[in-house]
């Protein structure tokens, strides 16, 4: 009965020439293409060296103005452009101000990439119940994954630094926009659409006047959610060069700096907080907005 202590496996030599295989595989797909990856993102690079330059050249006062400007657009609402104010201005009194800029930066440019890559899947997978089994299940893995892991394949493709850490912040915090958007349009109510098709609308016209605007309010839950698991990311990926708050905190923890490690932890609550906010705020004008168009 020995053999029932002992579960049954490959043995540890075949283990390993599957790994020097696979390993292998992708370092020569690596040592091949690498090259050309990095000139495929060069694109990217620059949007992210825009954005960053934007944040931390600018004059604080601007910088800050700005903020509070878009805070009040998106939601209306006079605390929140308050609190956001005094958060920034905490953050600069504590001398967190350049390394707070390269991660507003950092997540600016994610959540694009992460809407411009997510919104066009979700809507896709929307009206294809076939590619929506297809991607839910890479979803899941996506998002059971250990953020760790993400940084492997990136680094042996693209190296160190700002790139390779965006890409592993958006692979990261991509999928709740895509299952969000999904979902928001599957749950636009069957009567609306066939008034529409009463109407004469064609399918472009279904999606863009109908579909889309009453699915936003959930879209923008799919946002607010995908801008927080960026900021979570952000410290894991300046492991691989990314900077901003995340490198003090990573510098703290190698050397036991407690109060270093709390003062940008806390700094990128604040940060947190402001997006979640004022995103959540937005989502809900959204909806009484539509609410008001449609009662």
């Amino acid at each position: 009965m020995a053999w029932l202590n002992e579960f049954p496996s490959l043995g540890s030599d075949a283990l390993g020439e599957i790994r020097r295989s696979v390993d292998g595989a992708f370092r020569g797909f690596t040592r091949e293409h690498g090259e050309m990856m990095e000139r495929l993102f060069d694109p990217l690079r620059d949007f992210l060296l825009a954005s960053e330059r934007l944040l931390t050249q600018s004059p604080w006062p601007f910088v800050v103005g700005g903020i509070a400007l878009i805070a009040w657009l998106a939601s209306r609402s006079l605390k929140i452009v308050i609190g956001t104010v005094i958060t920034l201005l905490l953050i600069g009194f504590f001398g967190m101000w350049g390394d707070t800029m390269k991660t507003i930066s950092m997540i600016f440019v994610c959540t694009v990439v992460a809407l411009v890559v997510g919104l066009p899947l979700g809507i896709a997978m929307s009206r294809w119940d076939r590619l929506q089994k297809v991607i839910n299940p890479t979803l899941d893995v996506m998002q059971t994954m250990p953020s760790f892991v993400y940084l492997i394949p990136v680094v042996m493709l693209l190296g160190i630094g700002r790139v390779p850490g965006l890409i592993a912040v958006v692979i990261y915090a991509i999928p709740p926009v895509i299952r969000f958007t999904n979902l928001g349009i599957r749950l636009v109510d069957k009567d609306l659409l066939e008034a529409a098709d009463a109407f004469g609308s064609s399918t472009w016209q279904k999606m863009h006047q109908v579909q889309l605007p009453l699915a936003l309010p959930t879209i923008m839950a799919g946002v607010n959610q995908t801008i927080m698991l960026s900021l979570a990311m952000v410290v894991i990926a300046s492991m691989i060069g990314v900077q901003g708050l995340g490198q003090p905190v990573l510098k703290a923890i190698s050397n036991q700096y407690f109060t270093m490690g709390i003062f940008n932890g806390l700094a990128i609550v604040g940060i947190a907080i402001i997006f979640d906010r004022v995103s959540q705020a937005y989502g809900k004008r959204l909806q009484r907005h539509l609410e008001v168009v449609h009662g």
